[in-house]
């Protein structure tokens, strides 16, 4: 069942590349209506443990030694179909391959530094979200 809110974060490259400031514009512009926002950085335990459903993958390592690296903004997300809207407004995950005017088109350095993450499903977004949100923070 679709829900209205979905789950991003702007990654260690945006951040320290400054585009923090752009990325949330863009994201309000298209309607959506931040919950909860927080400047955070993960250390590689707590990286590990959010990608956990990678950990067989061979990227996972230099995931989340990439993910600690810097700070990070989780963010929750309402709109309405806020999990396919979103999905479309970031692009694909390889920049290379973005539609013009996409966020990882215009901020992303690599597919690997991508510049923001999306949730892919309304369960993940709920499973990624109370990662770093409890309910009571969302405004």
């Amino acid at each position: 069942m679709p829900t209205n809110r979905t789950f991003t974060m702007i990654k260690p490259d945006a951040v320290a590349d400054g585009f923090t400031g752009p990325i949330i514009q863009q994201i309000e512009a298209a309607g959506f209506k931040i919950l909860a926002l927080k400047k955070v950085q993960l250390n590689s335990e707590e990286a590990g443990k959010f990608y956990a459903v990678h950990a067989e993958r061979p990227f996972y390592q230099s995931l989340c030694d990439y993910m600690s690296s810097g700070a990070i903004i989780p963010m929750i997300l309402e709109k309405e179909n806020a999990v396919e809207d979103f999905r479309k407004l970031i692009g694909s995950t390889n920049p290379a391959q973005a539609a013009e005017g996409t966020i990882r088109k215009q901020f992303a350095r690599s597919l690997e530094s991508n510049a923001i993450h999306g949730s892919d499903s309304n369960e993940n977004a709920a499973i990624e979200g109370s990662f770093f949100f409890s309910e009571k923070e969302l405004i």
